[in-house]
């Protein structure tokens, strides 16, 4: 720390226009000076730092800081009094009047260690509340405060409510790495029918559809064929809607995604063409699709289909396509009924005009979107006037960025709508300012609590504390660490 200070010592000289005998003839404004610092002096300064102050080109001064950390700890006595922080800011600045203001972060959902796996999730969702006049420390932040939801989700949590679209997804990717390279991973398989049962009951109803039957079904068979068509959890029928309208490619995807191996597909997909033509069914498709498969079925309304080769990666692509149809629609769906979304990009994640692979990297956004809204939905309870503006926001993030699913997620939103959430809970970060002085001579005191280190460089002072009061890996009270930024001004003018 002593040679840091001289440092900080010399950089003032140097910027100071009034040292003649330096005899610098043209004097250049340097850029801001920070050290980092070990914190082994009895203040533990982790930081000292240096900044000109400047009147167009010319320097009027230079502002010096001193950052210094302790704890961790969980001893509140040890904990400043917002008074006397003010009483001191004024005696060292020989300020009449200070204003304050607080800073508080609480952690609303945390991502937890997944059962049986090393891998931490990092989703968290997050509220940052700023507000003015703080009346004592570590006070709860009052209703007319100004707030920003911060919220970082990672898809792929098997306790997600649409963790069951997500591995549909996954298998997805599967068949579009499959093109790619020419090597696809195939899904274990969970059903207890293969899915060329699976398709060949399928195409057996149509034909008795066709040919007048009323197939009549068990309670039990009712329900699985409502399970395979939804492509959803049932937990979550009341938030992910189940479309009514699959057609029949979409209902074979839900047949077919099951397949564990490239012969089973090629099985499957031989079934169906014969079915088509030979004329046995005559399904009906969505208009727009541009699949190989739904020009088939448009071509069998005439009698008539090309001649389709299932060898190489066609049956892969064929796949690929009408599960890429299929998982569109339920996205767009989603986004339409429950944010009740324009989706002002809509034409951008569901579009057929760029490659399958691309199409796939946009069925990916449309997914992290909709964990977004499900975790708010069913976790934070948000209505619809808080999920289009936060749907907004990812989908004008998605149309212009790759998929990034480390990306931090901003909503303003009013402290009252998650207030339950945090009441009673201690925060991450709280901190307050204590200013004064306007324009370049405004002067600044931070006093700040923290559960993480606020400095990567700084280790603990405490470290028994931790051990202290843990009781069976949790902590009776929260440990912060303890940080104070204080600012000092030397004019030159």
């Amino acid at each position: 720390v002593h040679i840091s200070r001289q440092l900080i010592s010399l950089y003032t000289m140097a910027q100071n226009p009034h040292m003649t005998h330096l005899k610098i003839s043209d004097p250049v404004v340097l850029p801001p000076l920070w050290i980092r610092c070990d914190g082994s002096d009895p203040e533990h300064t982790c930081w000292l730092g240096a900044e000109p102050l400047k009147a167009g080109n010319k320097i009027t001064g230079i502002n010096l800081y001193m950052v210094t950390c302790d704890g961790p700890t969980a001893d509140k006595t040890s904990f400043a009094n917002l008074e006397e922080l003010k009483m001191a800011h004024k005696m060292k600045h020989h300020s009449c009047v200070v204003t304050t203001k607080g800073f508080a972060r609480y952690e609303l959902i945390r991502g937890a260690v997944i059962e049986d796996t090393i891998v931490e999730s990092e989703s968290n969702i997050y509220v940052d509340i700023t507000w003015n006049t703080v009346e004592k420390i570590l006070e709860t932040p009052p209703l007319i405060s100004a707030a920003t939801l911060n919220i970082v989700l990672e898809s792929g949590d098997p306790r997600s409510p649409v963790y069951q679209l997500y591995r549909e997804l996954q298998f997805l990717l599967a068949l579009a790495e499959g093109l790619k390279t020419g090597v696809t991973e195939w899904p274990e398989p969970l059903e207890s029918e293969s899915a060329v049962e699976l398709v060949q009951e399928f195409l057996t109803e149509l034909k008795k559809k066709l040919d007048g039957y009323c197939l009549s079904a068990n309670k039990d068979k009712t329900e699985k064929i409502k399970h395979d068509t939804a492509a959803v959890d049932s937990s979550i029928k009341s938030i992910f809607t189940e479309r009514g309208d699959l057609d029949f490619a979409e209902e074979l995807w839900c047949k077919m995604k099951s397949v564990s191996s490239y012969q089973e597909l090629v099985e499957c997909f031989t079934l169906v063409l014969k079915s088509l033509e030979h004329g046995e069914i005559q399904p009906w498709i969505h208009q727009g699709s541009s699949s190989l498969l739904s020009r088939l079925i448009q071509q069998s309304y005439h009698g008539k289909i090309d001649a389709v080769s299932l060898n190489g990666i066609t049956p892969i692509q064929m796949l690929l396509e009408i599960g890429l149809d299929k998982m569109k629609k339920d996205y767009v769906s989603f986004f339409i009924v429950k944010s009740r979304s324009c989706l002002l990009f809509q034409d951008y994640f569901i579009s057929t005009s760029v490659d399958l692979q691309e199409q796939v990297h946009r069925v990916q956004k449309l997914h992290h979107m909709l964990e977004i809204m499900v975790n708010c939905t069913v976790l934070l309870q948000f209505k619809h006037e808080n999920l289009f503006p936060l749907t907004q926001i990812c989908m004008k993030y998605y149309k212009e960025n790759p998929l990034n699913e480390k990306q931090v997620f901003q909503l303003p939103i009013r402290p009252a709508l998650v207030k339950k959430f945090y009441q009673n809970d201690h925060p991450e970060i709280w901190k307050v300012d204590i200013s004064s002085g306007h324009g370049l001579k405004e002067v600044k005191t931070t006093w700040q609590v923290s559960t993480s280190p606020p400095v990567e460089h700084m280790t603990s002072n405490n470290t028994g504390l931790l051990s202290d009061s843990t009781v069976n890996g949790s902590s009776e009270e929260r440990m912060y660490f303890i940080t104070m930024a204080q600012c000092s001004q030397v004019l030159f003018t």
